[in-house]
């Protein structure tokens, strides 16, 4: 059995097909261990770390820092028996393998591929390592040397013959006066290319420039590629008008550049691709219903102020989300249909919270999950929020803890937003936005006094929830809001 082993990239969960290598925690001649984190892989779900398969050392890495890797493609060799000695090398400077040698018989039997008209080494009937011709199997060693299609010629093409002159119609019915066709001339034209016929070889962005500056591209000389016409020739052969103050306007309107070296171009994949592939499908799926109210949280406030002078909360990040949680998973022990999800024949309503908090991160939106968070108390639903936030920004949130979610928060307030109509996560009936909390002019105990303001918008499935369901869901979670402390003694 070979000491090298090729560590293929494996499957890291719910069926994913390929992975962005991000960086490589290990480089060639480095000892490794069993287990030990090698490389950090993006998938369409998350950035993970691959450990070791095998201990030993890294003899070769396949694919570098940003390739694309499908699963199950090699993408590092690993030696598993270092202290065995040097490992023999093949021609190509890979580890060999332990297949037989050839037979004299068999090298005998291979035809060399001729030196005169030969192809490129590596293709059928070309020559392979060690003098061999590569062949088809089945079908023998190519006697034929291969051609490549000729170029397309940049030298003037013979004339073409004169078109006909098509012959005068026939007259019928009362005579009447027909122009005689006029004759083709034979003056010669120059165009960009410098040649004395053809067309113009300029891009379109080009045309543009050139009519708006007033040049005529039959006159100039290209000195692009194949004679084109670039946009500093014409701005060359406009520069002699420029100091016309009509052509100064003109020139100075039209200077502007749209082209390619002013975009950015953006690869979609990882995690990018599939929320792009979610919501997609999501807002073609789900009929989607989103309806808004505004909440007086002066009362929310001043309990998350009390709750962090508490000498247990001292070290705990508190956050108005929290208490948004919270009145979340007491409002679904009330309407239970609103934790649910479709499933063709019938509708499946789930018995856990599994809560989903959409985070932003460098690589894009992702919305981890609290698993069973409905049976959290409100110190561990605040522990395990943070975790989540914090796992998220460093990009290292699993797979698993992507998966599986039930119901949703994004909070659009933390970047001044009053609210939003967010789409629903793949699976799941409802998702609530969460607005910037704002000091607001409010009507009080019959005075306009300034409060503190948030509004919150809920989308839902409308095959599910209805308008009835969906509306007093949001007035409880508005009601716990309003007043957290009386909520909590009433309804639990």
């Amino acid at each position: 059995m070979s000491r090298i082993k090729e560590f293929n990239l494996p499957d890291l969960g719910e069926g994913l097909t390929e992975g962005e290598i991000l960086a490589w925690l290990v480089k060639v001649g480095d000892t490794i261990e069993l287990n030990q984190p090698i490389v950090e892989v993006e998938t369409a779900k998350a950035a993970v770390e691959i450990p070791a398969k095998w201990a030993g050392q890294v003899q070769a890495i396949f694919h570098p820092e940003g390739s694309t890797v499908e699963v199950g493609t090699p993408i590092i060799a690993i030696d598993t028996d270092p202290g065995a000695g040097p490992v023999e090398q093949s021609t190509t400077g890979a580890p060999t393998t332990d297949l037989p040698a050839p037979s004299a018989a068999s090298l005998a039997a291979v035809e060399v591929a001729p030196t005169e008209g030969a192809v490129e080494p590596g293709l059928i009937g070309g020559p392979a390592p060690g003098g061999r011709t590569a062949v088809l199997v089945g079908y023998g060693p190519r006697t034929t040397a291969a051609k490549r299609r000729p170029r397309k010629d940049t030298t003037p093409a013979a004339a073409a013959p004169a078109a006909p002159v098509p012959a005068a119609p026939v007259q019928v019915g009362p005579a009447r006066v027909v122009p005689a066709p006029v004759q083709p001339t034979s003056v010669p034209t120059v165009n960009g290319n410098g040649r004395s016929s053809g067309p113009v070889l300029a891009k379109p962005p080009v045309r543009k420039l050139a009519k708006d500056l007033g040049v005529d591209l039959g006159t100039l000389t290209g000195s692009g590629p194949s004679g084109s016409i670039t946009r500093e020739d014409v701005q060359r052969a406009a520069a002699p008008a420029a100091a016309e103050p009509v052509a100064v306007t003109t020139s100075a309107s039209s200077a502007a550049s749209f082209g390619a070296d002013r975009e950015q171009r953006i690869p979609v994949k990882g995690v990018r691709k599939l929320t792009a592939e979610n919501m997609s499908r999501s807002a073609f799926t789900a009929p989607h219903v989103t309806e808004f109210l505004t909440v007086d949280v002066t009362r929310a406030m001043k309990a998350l102020d009390r709750l962090r002078g508490r000498r247990e909360w001292r070290d705990v990040r508190v956050s108005p989300l929290l208490l948004v949680a919270k009145a979340v998973l007491l409002a679904v022990r009330r309407h239970p249909l609103v934790n649910s999800s479709w499933a063709g024949d019938e509708i499946v309503v789930k018995e856990y919270v599994n809560l989903g908090i959409a985070a932003a991160t460098e690589r894009g939106l992702i919305v981890p999950n609290i698993k069973d968070a409905g049976r959290l108390t409100l110190r561990e639903l605040a522990d395990a929020m943070t975790d989540l936030v914090q796992t998220a920004k460093a990009g290292k949130t699993s797979p698993a803890d992507m998966s599986g979610g039930t119901l949703t928060i994004t909070n659009v307030g933390v970047f001044g937003v009053d609210t939003g109509t967010p789409i629903l996560p793949p699976g799941e009936s409802a998702i609530l936005a969460f607005g910037a909390v704002r000091e607001q002019p409010w009507v009080h105990k019959g005075k306009v006094k300034p409060r503190l303001v948030t509004t919150l918008g809920l989308s839902f499935d409308h095959r599910i929830i209805d308008g009835e369901l969906g509306s007093k869901f949001l007035r409880d979670v508005g009601d716990f809001l309003a007043d957290p402390e009386a909520a909590l003694l009433a309804w639990t």
